[in-house]
């Protein structure tokens, strides 16, 4: 069957929105979601983290957008990487910074819905890095979509919709597996200071492993012999994980390789950065032969039994440790850090070995299953982002 090609601004119309005077208190806090880009976290739209009153759809710019449009945000920072896009599931507000698609009787939303997320990759061409990152509605008007029956529409928008939930219970699951591993830390050793004051005396965390900082970039080598390792920078450290996708190399002696060069069960740890990200590390696994680290990451490398490698990764990035590492830190204007004398007082708290064995257990074991469900989630969105390409080029009519 030959599929048409019509306009996107030929089969929807499309509605801006406004913001209420914030001054009026008449115009807050009523029971119509006011949606803005922040609130374009999730496909389906029916609530906002703003409320305004119907006196404000009266008296403002905004508009009141029926169910079932589509909402597309066109002018945002996020416009960089990502088109947002939902569909709203009941009547609500938008601001200035979302367009609304109102489907007319040719369209159905979910179909169209999907035929514009999948357009995303022409969409963000489109961006003109201005005062902030926004795109050509008229752009968006001439956008060409196949456009069959409307039951043969509802058919395609059926199965994106089978696969995109796949797509999202695998990676709930994922969220899920890292939050049964949290709970059980919590539940096992506590997260505050009172919780874990019954473990008795708390020791410094320099008593119990060796803690050194990395090779400086820029050091003056006096003319010695050097070659080139892979090492890590601060990017690639992060919450519980690494990201190697690029990693760096820089020159280095043979001195210099012996002192840096990580071993398995290093806790890598960063030494600032926004303050809610103190206590970011996580544990080398030897990933990279011969890598070592920049002196903006400490190394923690254990030599005491008492304590296993993974239960002291997650007690530095507990509430217990970022309270600690915030007490101590160097703070200006958004930027906290802690330096290596405060990370070597840090307060160890030593549950019995057996216990930590336990949760070590557990966490390997969502981590493999957390690692399988990655992998294999790899595969289903490569399928979904064919489906929506097979969709948007009329493939699947």
């Amino acid at each position: 069957m030959t599929v048409p090609l019509v306009a996107l601004g030929d089969v929807v119309e499309i509605k801006g929105g406004g913001t209420p005077s914030k001054a009026n208190p008449a115009f807050w806090n009523g029971e119509i979601p006011w949606v803005s880009p922040k609130d374009m976290k999730r496909w389906e739209i029916d609530s906002a983290e703003d409320q305004i009153t119907s006196e404000a759809i009266k008296a403002s710019a905004t508009n009141l957008i029926p169910v079932n449009s589509i909402l597309v945000v066109n002018r945002s920072g996020i416009l960089k990487h990502t088109l947002p896009i939902g569909i709203t599931r009941r009547p609500l507000a938008i601001n200035q910074d979302i367009k609304a698609l109102i489907c007319g009787k040719r369209a159905d939303p979910n179909y169209v819905a999907h035929l514009v997320k999948a357009a995303e990759p022409i969409v963000l061409r489109w961006v003109r890095a201005t005062t902030a990152d926004n795109f050509p509605i008229e752009n968006l008007k001439a956008l060409e979509i196949p456009l069959p029956p409307i039951p043969e529409q509802q058919r395609i928008a059926a199965i994106l919709d089978k696969a995109d939930a796949l797509r999202r219970k695998r990676k709930r699951t994922i969220q899920l597996l890292g939050s049964l591993t949290q709970s059980t830390f919590f539940d096992l050793f506590g997260h505050t200071r009172d919780d874990v004051s019954k473990w008795g005396n708390r020791i410094p965390l320099s008593d119990l492993a060796e803690i050194g900082s990395g090779i400086t970039k820029g050091r003056k080598l006096n003319g010695q012999a050097t070659r080139h390792v892979p090492y890590l920078a601060v990017a690639n450290v992060q919450d519980r994980r690494l990201e190697l996708a690029n990693v760096k190399s820089i020159e280095a002696t043979e001195s210099e390789i012996v002192r840096y060069r990580l071993q398995k069960d290093d806790l890598l740890l960063t030494e600032g950065g926004d303050p809610d990200k103190l206590g970011r590390g996580t544990l080398w696994a030897n990933e990279i032969d011969e890598a070592i680290h920049q002196n903006h990451i400490f190394r923690v490398r254990l030599r005491s039994a008492a304590i296993l490698p993974l239960f002291l990764n997650w007690l530095v990035g507990s509430p217990y440790g970022k309270s600690y590492f915030l007490s101590v830190a160097k703070q200006t204007t958004g930027i906290a850090s802690i330096n290596k004398t405060q990370l070597s007082e840090f307060p160890v708290i030593v549950p019995p070995i057996d216990l930590q064995w336990r949760f070590v257990r557990l966490a390997e074991a969502a981590s493999a299953e957390a690692k399988r469900l990655i992998s294999s989630s790899v595969e289903v969105d490569a399928l979904f982002l064919s489906l929506q390409h097979d969709a948007l080029s009329g493939e699947l009519a």
